[in-house]
């Protein structure tokens, strides 16, 4: 009786992985020399991880990776495409994203860049760092909308609060005046609290004009580039080679 009262209150303190662990180790004959706190502390053990697991399975699922199986332990080093294993596995450290630093990756369409932007996003994601994968114009539409829906101040403070913003597809659609200036926004609210990962087909030295330089060129290239981590991609591209050998 003293057992079931027992699992019961911990499934109404909703410990319901304790609850499992206490009825499935009750009865192992390996549990039998162990002390009340070392089988206490086994329980617990229990029920932290399975907490830990859920929580990095809600972290996976709110990144809306386009690849959810992208990962550093994947990636590829042998297609010649000016990739380092040393500079992704020294990334794959987080240091950058505690000192809200910036990625940005460019190449050719194919090399790999998004690829690489969300493994690097997974690892984040499950070293306890938030993460949203977006293109580029589909943030500015979500901007646009949100702004009709009342709700714009919400989704930037959203914005401003994840730790790692991946935008995929910069500088491959032309921007107005209205989404340079919300594009600005998010990056303004992110800089020095969060970090961004941009890939990008279009060089660096041609954002400034991408972005119709003047002033607004000029901050978004400035907290973008300012203190940023700069992998460059080249060579034939990666996905042509995976395509001709399947």
């Amino acid at each position: 009786m003293l057992v079931e009262q027992t699992v019961e209150k911990m499934t109404a303190m909703k410990m319901h992985k304790m609850a499992e662990s206490f009825q499935q180790r009750l009865g192992r004959t390996d549990h039998k020399s162990l002390t009340s706190s070392e089988f206490i502390g086994f329980l617990i053990d229990d029920e932290y991880q399975d907490r830990q697991n859920k929580k990095m399975a809600s972290r996976l699922r709110g990144a809306q990776f386009k690849e959810s199986e992208a990962c550093i332990e994947s990636i590829d080093y042998k297609h010649k495409r000016g990739l380092k294993k040393s500079e992704v596995l020294e990334l794959a450290q987080n240091h950058w994203i505690k000192k809200h630093q910036n990625i940005v990756l460019t190449g050719p369409t194919g090399a790999g860049k998004s690829y690489l932007a969300q493994a690097l996003g997974n690892n984040a994601c499950r070293n306890g760092f938030r993460v949203l994968y977006t293109r580029v114009s589909k943030l500015l539409l979500s901007l646009l909308t949100a702004k009709a829906e009342g709700t714009y101040i919400t989704k930037m403070k959203k914005l401003a609060k994840t730790n790692v913003l991946i935008l995929d597809d910069f500088g491959l659609n032309s921007l107005d005046e209205v989404q340079r200036q919300d594009l600005f926004e998010v990056i303004e609210d992110r800089h020095g609290v969060g970090s961004t990962v941009i890939t990008a087909q279009l060089p660096t030295t041609h954002w400034h004009e991408y972005l119709g330089g003047g002033m607004l060129g000029d901050g978004i290239c400035d907290r973008l580039l300012h203190n940023c981590h700069k992998l460059k991609l080249s060579g034939e591209t990666y996905r042509v080679k995976v395509n001709n050998l399947t």
